[in-house]
């Protein structure tokens, strides 16, 4: 834990601001951690920052829901990350060649020859080249710490890699895959009786031996008519539940019956099928060991962040900084 007379120094700090006029006013903290706050306007720019990402990305309640859980994180992210940031450099980690190497590699995929390309480029994009900088450091020491502490305690152990392999089958069994073509016809614009003979003179035309990529390109009045009734691949379960249906009765080469959906009529003819199979192990051994670190990973982090949160001084003086 870090020495409480420098807590003691912000709090003194946190009550004078209270107590000062208006315009001596400083500026508001949301939290303690250590030696360090958090301010509520590091506050507003993360938040900003994630609502733009999100934004960006999502749309309608699907936004929303992410976004309500976005903001009730924030601050614990934030001090998490503070954590992180004061042990790494309290054990001294040094991440200053990752910084030029990081650099190098972004000048290179980016075309920029000098430092002073990239400074005039990101000042171009309105990016402070020194705070980017740092931030690309911080986040490098937090990577390094997590890798010191965390990633490098994790063993994996061949019997649990094939424990899991065993018990967890469904996650390595690649769904049947269904390739089709298709005539549609929609029940818009058409009454039943004019569909009744269209089928029926489709039907028979098949019978006959007419190719039904031509048939489709005739007839279909969907996207299918372009594409000669081509609907591509499907995975077991992509489908429309009444389509795949009748799919699944299909032998490879088979035409189904008429297949009425809600907004018209469907015939589908079954090109192709791969069946539903179980990868081998060794196939999935590589998958099975990512999955078994990423959850170990996961547990020791949670224990580590956990431990690291006891041994400090975490003082929560907002926890709502955004409601007025």
């Amino acid at each position: 834990m870090k020495k409480k007379t420098i807590v003691s120094v912000i709090l003194a700090l946190l009550v004078t601001s209270v107590l000062c006029s208006a315009q001596d006013v400083v500026e508001e903290i949301v939290a303690i951690i250590n030696d360090d706050i958090i301010t509520r306007s590091q506050y507003e720019e993360r938040h900003a920052l994630l609502y733009q990402m999100l934004r960006s990305q999502l749309e309608g309640e699907e936004f929303d829901r992410q976004y309500r859980q976005m903001r009730k994180n924030i601050l614990e992210n934030m001090i998490r990350d503070l954590l992180l940031l004061q042990n790494a450099k309290e054990k001294g980690l040094d991440v200053s060649e990752q910084v030029k190497l990081t650099l190098e590699n972004i000048k290179k995929d980016n075309n920029i020859e000098t430092d002073v390309q990239l400074i005039r480029e990101l000042q171009r994009q309105g990016i402070d080249f020194n705070a980017w900088k740092k931030q690309m450091e911080e986040d490098l020491l937090r990577r390094s710490l997590l890798f010191s502490e965390v990633d490098r305690s994790i063993a994996l152990d061949d019997s649990e890699i094939i424990e899991y392999y065993k018990h967890h089958s469904e996650e390595f069994t690649e769904p049947s895959e269904y390739k089709l073509r298709a005539i549609y016809l929609s029940l818009e614009g058409n009454n039943e009786d004019e569909l009744q003979l269209k089928r029926e003179e489709i039907s028979q035309k098949l019978t006959s031996g007419e190719d039904m990529a031509a048939l489709a390109a005739q007839y279909s009045e969907g996207p299918e008519k372009e594409s000669q009734g081509d609907l591509g691949t499907f995975k077991e379960g992509e489908l429309e539940n009444t389509l795949e249906q009748a799919v699944e009765n299909l032998k490879q080469g088979e035409i189904s019956p008429w297949i009425k959906i809600q907004n018209g009529w469907y015939l589908l003819k079954l090109e192709e099928k791969k069946e539903s199979r179980l990868k081998s192990f060794e196939e999935a051994k590589e998958e099975i060991e990512n999955k078994v670190f990423m959850e170990k990973k996961q547990k020791k982090m949670e224990e580590f962040l956990k431990a690291l949160q006891e041994k400090s001084y975490v003082k929560i003086l907002n926890p709502n900084p955004l409601d007025f």
